[in-house]
């Protein structure tokens, strides 16, 4: 199984289990919180990719 799926299933899993024991879910509320995780890592990647020295 990929990790991308692998790691969608566990994420949908830890928010049913944060929504039934009424816990704040431990993510960004908006579109705008999840596309400044995906920006951050888009970064680190090419960062990791590009050599400056």
């Amino acid at each position: 199984m990929s990790q991308a799926l692998i790691a969608v299933v566990a994420g949908t899993l830890v928010g049913f289990l944060f929504s039934k024991v009424n816990l704040p879910v431990p993510a960004p509320p908006n579109l705008a919180g999840l596309m400044g995780i995906a920006g951050i890592m888009i970064g680190y990647w090419l960062g990791d990719k590009i050599q400056f020295f």
